[in-house]
C-alpha cells in the first residue's frame, strides 16, 4: 500500500466520520481526528457486518462502500453511547 492510498483512505474516513457525527446529532468531545478515526474504524466494521450478513466483499470507494462506512461509524457511535451509560 502506497502512501496516495493511506491519504486517500484517511481523507474517506474523515468524510465519513463527519457525515456520521453529522447525523447522529448527540454532542461528540472527539473533533477532527475522532471523526477520522471513526470513520475508518467505521468502514473497517461496516464492511465486516456486511460481509458477515450479507456475503458481500465491499472495496473501493464507491457508493455501496460510502454506506457501508456510515453504518458502521454509526454503529460504533450507537455502541460507544451505551457502554458510556453503562
Amino acid at each position: 500500500m502506497n502512501s496516495v492510498n493511506i491519504l486517500s483512505w484517511i481523507l474517506f474516513g474523515l468524510i465519513v466520520g463527519i457525515i456520521a457525527n453529522a447525523i447522529d446529532t448527540s454532542p461528540n468531545n472527539g473533533g477532527v481526528l475522532g471523526s477520522i478515526l471513526l470513520g475508518i474504524v467505521g468502514a473497517l466494521v461496516g464492511g465486516f457486518v456486511a460481509n458477515l450478513i450479507f456475503g458481500v466483499s465491499v472495496s473501493g470507494f464507491n457508493v455501496s462502500a460510502f454506506l457501508v462506512a456510515i453504518a458502521g461509524s454509526l454503529l460504533l457511535l450507537f455502541f460507544g453511547r451505551a457502554v458510556k451509560k453503562a
